[in-house]
């Protein structure tokens, strides 16, 4: 069950990083980049615990 939350969570992050690097604040634009790759991380790591098992 962890990896489906992990691939939901990285979704989420992914969809809102993309959304802030749309921003004409440059500010926001790099906390939306820094959120993609954080939900891009989420995701590996649910597709790692589907590979592995949820006992890691």
């Amino acid at each position: 069950m962890g990896e489906l939350i992990d691939k939901i969570k990285g979704n989420a992050n992914e969809a809102a990083g993309k959304l802030k690097q749309a921003s004409d604040n440059p500010d926001v634009r790099d906390e939306g980049a820094g959120q993609e790759l954080k939900g891009k991380g989420q995701q590996l790591k649910g597709k790692i615990k589907g590979a592995l098992g949820d006992d890691i």
